[in-house]
């Protein structure tokens, strides 16, 4: 019951102050807004409720789930075991984000089917695994967080060089997508169960820059397809 008083009053503080404002400026900006604000209202009802739904089920089932996870893979197996499993569970979480599916959408709606959208969910997808696999493998192997950084990002600028301009902005707002409301609660919670188990007393430190580090993927993968499609 705590939980839903908390989430209720999250989703009311983040999306009551935007309704407030843009019924507002509907009432200055239009003459006869009357059907507009109704239809606004009623679809921020349904937005709120249906988030409120969202994060009550990422608090009640995501989060422990992603955490029991983590901390359980590294018991079951060896290294490779370990990190094959999370290159999948990257790619099946990523593929099952809504903002990855609604990007994908607009591009195949605005290049009218010349950049396949399921041939760029996979690309974002596995490219979100890949780094989550790397992640852990920083972990276990105790490598800085720093070194990955920089050589991810020498890779962008590389391959922005190289990829068709219109593949530049398509990678970035890939890799922006992927930090949506389904993937980060599951990579945050599998990280700290990850580090819980394998980092000991540096397990603090080590739990984030999962997220960073998946957001880096897919804008490597696209422009790598950039390269490939281009």
């Amino acid at each position: 019951m705590d939980d839903v008083k908390d989430v209720a009053r999250e989703v009311l503080t983040s999306i009551l102050p935007v309704v407030v404002l843009v019924v507002i400026l509907q009432l200055i900006l239009f003459e006869n807004p009357g059907y507009m604000v109704i239809q606004f209202i009623i679809g921020a009802i349904m937005v709120t409720l249906g988030l409120g739904l969202f994060l009550i089920g990422v608090k009640v089932g995501l989060l422990p789930l992603g955490e029991a996870i983590g901390a359980e893979l590294p018991q079951r197996g060896s290294f490779l075991i370990l990190l094959f499993s999370i290159l999948f569970i990257g790619i099946a979480v990523t593929a099952a984000e809504p903002d990855v599916r609604i990007l994908t959408h607009q591009i195949d709606y605005i290049s009218a089917g010349s950049i396949p959208k399921s041939l760029l969910i996979a690309f974002v997808a596995v490219g979100v695994g890949l780094f989550i696999t790397i992640a852990t493998a920083r972990v276990v192997l105790g490598v800085p967080m720093s070194y990955i950084l920089i050589g991810s990002y020498i890779a962008i600028f590389t391959l922005s060089a190289f990829a068709p301009p219109h593949f530049v902005p398509i990678a970035f707002d890939s890799g922006g997508v992927t930090t949506g409301p389904m993937t980060v609660p599951f990579i945050l919670a599998l990280g700290v169960g990850i580090t819980s188990v394998l980092s000991g007393k540096d397990s603090l430190s080590d739990s984030f820059g999962f997220v960073a580090l998946a957001s880096i993927g897919p804008v490597i993968a696209v422009m790598l397809l950039g390269v490939i499609y281009g």
